[in-house]
């Protein structure tokens, strides 16, 4: 029952749309324009830099929001299992990222939600999600390709992480922990399939934060 109730209280922050909010506030609905996505990187590109760190930091942040509030309410109780349990409010939170019900189910990706996830777990796998995902933005400039590395890095190392004491819980909690966000990562992917279409098709849109293209390419 209480995976049940984080998962909830996960998706009623994550129904926090930062990028439709943002966009209505300036007079329009984000998700009929650019890529229809109501995420980071369609506001970057839509409305601008301000617009994307805006909508970044709002979608991340609403998942470490969630994950301390569940840390509050169970941390005591739930002490043992408490990283799980903020496993599952971080898949609440992109879950309503991604579908929102009043949005007739059209979100975003759920990556920013991911940063905050990550944000919320450990200053290591942050450290090294920023280095993965600015690594490859740098390179190739393709924002979808750093996303997807980000997660499979980020299951690889929870693994890793899990099974050298770092999240101190028994294993059967950890190999929950780890098929939930195997199965974090398997929605990731499903949600830029049409991405993954492009990159293999050498389609994809680049992005650039700096110079005098930005984010023009095609």
């Amino acid at each position: 029952m209480v995976r049940l109730i984080c998962l909830a209280i996960g998706y009623v922050f994550g129904l926090f749309q930062t990028g439709y909010i943002y966009g209505r506030l300036h007079g329009i609905d984000i998700r009929d324009y650019g890529s229809g996505n109501a995420g980071t990187t369609n506001m970057l590109r839509t409305l601008g830099k301000g617009a994307g760190a805006v909508t970044l930091l709002g979608d991340a942040f609403k998942c470490v929001f969630a994950v301390l509030l569940v840390r509050v309410l169970f941390g005591g109780e739930y002490r043992e299992m408490l990283p799980l349990l903020s496993l599952y409010t971080a898949a609440g939170v992109i879950l309503g990222h991604n579908y929102p019900f009043y949005l007739k189910f059209r979100g975003g990706k759920g990556i920013a939600a991911t940063a905050g996830l990550i944000l919320s777990m450990n200053w290591l796998l942050t450290l090294l999600a920023l280095i993965t995902f600015c690594g490859a933005l740098f390179l190739t400039h393709y924002v979808s390709l750093g996303s997807l590395l980000v997660y499979v890095g980020f299951v690889a190392e929870l693994v890793i992480f899990g099974q050298n004491g770092a999240f101190g819980m028994s294993q059967a909690h950890l190999n929950e922990m780890y098929v939930l966000a195997a199965a974090l990562m398997v929605l990731a992917f499903w949600r830029h399939k049409a991405n993954i279409g492009r990159l293999l098709r050498g389609e994809e849109r680049k992005t650039y934060l700096f110079g005098k293209e930005k984010a023009q390419e095609k």
